[in-house]
């Protein structure tokens, strides 16, 4: 597989921005979540361009299940694509869970770079599954870059009811998804389908990068 994978718009439609979309902790760029948010995202006009970190790009080449990189490595390899994809159009960063907590660890110093538009977290990981007081929050208290998290109510990782608590900074958006997990799915009894909420954070997302200068 490529090293990238790049869902660009048809040529009659010109992409309004380009998101670098990086992959959670267990599951790869081509996993069932990211291709059909990427997809979802490229219909709507949005250049997606997926990568891997290097654990699991070992994994995929035939190496054994290795544990996710460090944080400054994971980091390290974020910001050489921030590097790489910055340029013709509005560049938002992010990804699921732990890709988009590496995102929001770099978004302020690339945001004020103007590398960045800003930051899309889908499913943050505010804390270890439960671990509810070790908290990834503390940057988040006074980020600058405009961000927006998608969340599912019930998210083990940061529910609705622990997530309001946190104080998090204004440049922050939640958009919450009614009885979703980790990835956005939601018990039957709910009413709402997984699918149904894929494409909810497909159109808040697309919402949020029509919003800025450039788009």
């Amino acid at each position: 597989m490529s090293e990238h994978i790049i869902d660009r718009p048809q040529a009659s439609q010109p992409p309004i921005a380009r998101f670098l979309f990086a992959h959670g902790a267990g599951a790869p760029m081509d996993s069932d979540f990211m291709q059909a948010l990427a997809v979802g995202l490229c219909w709507q006009g949005i250049e997606v361009v997926r990568f891997e970190f290097p654990y699991m790009s070992q994994r995929r080449s035939g190496g054994s299940k290795r544990p996710p990189n460090t944080m400054p490595q994971l980091q390290e390899c974020f910001d050489a694509q921030i590097e790489r994809f910055a340029g013709e159009l509005p560049l938002f960063i992010g990804g699921k869970s732990m890709g988009g907590r590496v995102a929001s660890l770099l978004a302020d110093k690339s945001f004020e770079q103007g590398l960045i538009a800003g930051l899309i977290c889908l499913g943050y990981p505010f804390h270890p599954q439960g671990q509810p007081d070790k908290l990834r929050t503390e940057h988040l208290l006074n980020i600058v870059c405009p961000t927006l998290i998608v969340q599912g109510d019930r998210d083990p990782l940061g529910s609705r009811e622990e997530v309001v608590t946190y104080g998090l900074a204004d440049s922050i958006e939640i958009e919450w998804l009614a009885d979703g997990d980790h990835d956005f799915k939601p018990r039957r009894a709910s009413g709402f389908a997984q699918a149904q909420h894929w494409d909810s954070a497909i159109d808040k997302a697309t919402g949020f990068m029509q919003r800025f200068p450039g788009s």
